[in-house]
């Protein structure tokens, strides 16, 4: 093409996406005039300063923005309003705003904002995660507990919890006193408990061919939830133009027609009736719901996926990276590993493994969980919540449509709470009536209110690494992982069977 020809294009390039940009300006501040008008009068949170159109969006994008939002928090309060774009967002970083947002105005404050990735993702919020709170939440959230997390289901899913350890403790062994990178185990033991429980015991075969697909699409399904969206931030056309020209569009959309087609060939499956299973699953369950609301859709083939993917895309991830970085914290407080090593040793006994009825017995264990849990939440900021109605959070004015992040992260390393905040500590819960139930505030990583969450080897070091060495650097996305994997050596433990 003749360059006088390229010229004139490039030319006409530039003017149209400057028109854009004028005409985008222009229409976000029409926006935020208009709020401004609107809380003249009322007493909003204090908010660090902001730029024309993205306002506080530049001081948070990045990989770990709950490590931002806590920076801000110290200068601005533990009550903040910031501008996201063309979004009110208020950011709570202390216990005690975080009883007001999920305790004492959970009613007002405990639906979701819609955004488009998590609504695609939901099949339209056919979810429990993601969907806004009304009916259809609530017999979602019922359904989900009862069939998944109850503790009749609990106890009947634990040959699948079984069986998986029982192979995770093979593969360590194989490794004859070799390095391993945790993070491949952990995750292939909860994908693998997670699967059976959901899909039946042909997941947690070797014959099941799809399994490494489906795990790279679940990645990426949780990849799309947590890269920006302009849409997220803009909800008008031109944040859906930008998001179709940057090609955030075209990956949803890709990621989400790979998640449907195996999510439709399991229901197919499943619906075969030659199949033969000895326990029944969470498919089968549901597909039992959609036979008896055939041609309804009170609950439908949608409904079915749509619980499958906050199955996988909340279970496997966030399980994992709490194992892992218990396992980093544990390997480098060598006394620490040892008292719960001790601990399991000394009520397992005898036994080949850890029984249901020892689990009450293992108060160090559960001290050391609290104690992870606090410091990497694996959900830092939780799950965005938006107002219903007009609140008042710490007696600052809170309007409907407000989005609300809850900051755990924060909150577990506040120094108004915790003495020494960084240190890993599990000893400071000896004695202390606080747990993760949503009853304490001061520890909050799977949120309160309506919308909560519904020892076998001895473990060293690669030779020449001492535990201060280990990184705890993290990594952002929906969930926070360790920034390096956590490399070990398992040496297989033999307790004594003296008569």
């Amino acid at each position: 093409m003749p360059l006088p020809v390229l010229e004139c294009l490039r030319q006409q390039w530039q003017w149209q996406l400057t028109f854009f940009l004028v005409l985008l300006t222009l229409a976000l501040g029409t926006i935020i005039r208009s709020f401004y008008t609107k809380g003249r009068h009322l007493h909003l949170p204090p908010s660090p300063r902001r730029l024309p159109v993205v306002g506080n969006l530049h001081q948070i994008l990045g990989s770990l923005p709950h490590r931002s939002l806590c920076d801000l928090a110290r200068r601005h309060g533990p009550v903040m309003l910031l501008r996201l774009g063309s979004v009110p967002t208020v950011v709570v970083s202390a216990a005690a705003a975080a009883r007001e947002v999920m305790k004492t105005h959970d009613a007002d404050c405990c639906s979701r904002p819609d955004t488009p990735g998590a609504r695609r993702l939901s099949y339209g919020h056919k979810d429990v995660a993601f969907t806004p709170y009304g009916q259809h939440w609530r017999e979602m959230r019922k359904l989900f507990i009862v069939e998944l997390l109850s503790m009749r289901r609990v106890r009947a899913a634990w040959y699948a919890r079984e069986a998986q350890v029982d192979k995770l403790i093979g593969r360590l062994s194989s490794s004859g006193g070799k390095q391993v990178i945790l993070e491949d185990h952990i995750f292939g033991l909860m994908d693998g408990i997670i699967g059976t429980v959901a899909f039946g015991n042909i997941y947690g075969t070797e014959q099941f061919a799809h399994k490494k697909h489906f795990h790279d699409v679940v990645e990426e399904a949780m990849g799309v939830l947590a890269s920006f969206s302009a849409e997220d931030y803009f909800p008008n056309a031109a944040g859906r133009l930008v998001d179709r020209l940057t090609g955030v569009v075209t990956r949803r959309e890709r990621v989400f027609r790979e998640l449907d087609a195996f999510f439709d060939m399991i229901i197919e499956q499943h619906l075969d009736a030659s199949r033969a299973t000895a326990n029944s699953n969470l498919v089968d369950v549901l597909i039992g719901l959609m036979k008896e609301h055939q041609g309804s859709l009170r609950f439908s083939r949608d409904h079915i996926k749509a619980l499958l993917s906050n199955t996988f895309i909340g279970g496997v991830d966030t399980s994992s990276v709490t194992m892992i970085w218990a396992m980093a914290e544990l390997i480098r407080k060598p006394w620490a590993l040892r008292k719960v090593q001790d601990e399991i040793r000394a009520v397992v006994g005898d036994k080949e493994r850890v029984q249901p009825d020892d689990m009450p017995n293992l108060k160090y264990l559960d001290m050391v969980v609290k104690e992870t849990l606090r410091l990497h939440p694996a959900l830092p900021l939780l799950v965005p919540r938006e107002t219903l109605r007009h609140v008042k959070i710490c007696g600052y004015d809170v309007p409907a449509k407000t989005r609300l992040l809850v900051n755990a992260w924060a909150i577990g390393r506040d120094p108004a709470t915790w003495d020494n905040p960084e240190e890993f500590n599990p000893d400071r819960f000896e004695g202390k009536d606080v747990d993760f139930n949503g009853t304490h505030f001061e520890l909050v990583p799977f949120g309160a209110g309506r919308r909560m969450c519904p020892g076998c080897f001895d473990w060293a070091l690669p030779e020449g690494m001492a535990p201060e060495d280990v990184s705890m650097d993290e990594a952002g996305g929906l969930t926070v992982h360790k920034k390096t994997p956590l490399v070990l050596v398992p040496t297989r433990y033999k307790h004594c069977q003296c008569s």
